[in-house]
């Protein structure tokens, strides 16, 4: 059973940078595609980005295209969002998933339902 744990949420002022780190224990952790989503209160779950087990091909939201930047470090099992100029708009619960056998193109690299492991989320509010 693979196991995801965020961390990195915070409050923050608009136009800030801030990192999130998703940690996952129970697997091995190169097997799996990477992917991370946001939720905002009383909304959906909404894709951010997400990265292919060699951490070679990322896919990103238009919302959060050239301001979020997703990498992995394999030998540290663990899979970063790396956000600036952030926005109110990108406050939310921020989620990482992971899967084994997604087909690692959109639409199915940006869809919940392809994703089998998720951790509990991290917040991030962006408040000025």
């Amino acid at each position: 059973q693979v196991q995801l744990v965020e961390s990195g949420g915070d409050t923050v002022q608009p136009g800030d940078s801030l990192r999130l780190a998703c940690v996952t224990s129970g697997g091995t952790f190169s097997d799996y595609h990477m992917g991370w989503f946001r939720r905002a209160p009383g909304e959906e779950e909404e894709f951010v980005g997400a990265i292919n087990w060699r951490g070679d091909t990322t896919f990103y939201a238009d919302s959060v295209k050239g301001r979020f930047t997703i990498s992995r470090d394999n030998a540290k099992n663990t899979v970063y969002l790396q956000m600036s100029g952030l926005k109110q708009e990108d406050t939310g619960l921020y989620l990482c998933a992971a899967d084994q056998d997604l087909i690692f193109s959109p639409p199915y690299s940006s869809s919940r339902i392809h994703y089998e492991y998720w951790g509990q989320g991290t917040q991030v509010t962006v408040s000025s």
